[in-house]
């Protein structure tokens, strides 16, 4: 199985809470998937990016969500006493189970 890690910090001088946590996680999304319409040409602007450009912008957006996501795991692990690793287990369990993954 391929797999892609990456390890983001937990950041500091921040009191998340899972409400806040989960906005900012859809805010994140939603830039997301504005520069996404961007390379597409769909965000009604007249003018358009070079595919370089907004690929770096993609990438910028995407990491914000992926530090979002790690920054509610820190949430759930430390509020809530949610066992990370071994819902990331299960989840590997489901995704092969729904045939996404293979031994």
């Amino acid at each position: 199985m391929l797999t892609k890690t990456i390890a983001l910090p937990k950041l500091n001088n921040l009191s998340p809470t899972m409400e806040s946590t989960a906005l900012k996680l859809m805010e994140e999304a939603g830039e997301l998937a504005q520069a996404i319409g961007k390379l597409r040409g769909m965000s009604g602007e007249q003018a358009r990016c070079e595919e370089k450009e907004v690929m770096e912008l993609i990438t910028k957006e995407l990491l914000d969500v992926a530090q979002t996501a790690v920054s509610m795991m820190f949430v759930l692990e430390e509020h809530y006493g949610v066992n990370i690793e071994k819902a990331r287990e299960q989840h590997i369990e489901k995704l092969m189970r729904k045939g996404y993954l293979s031994k």
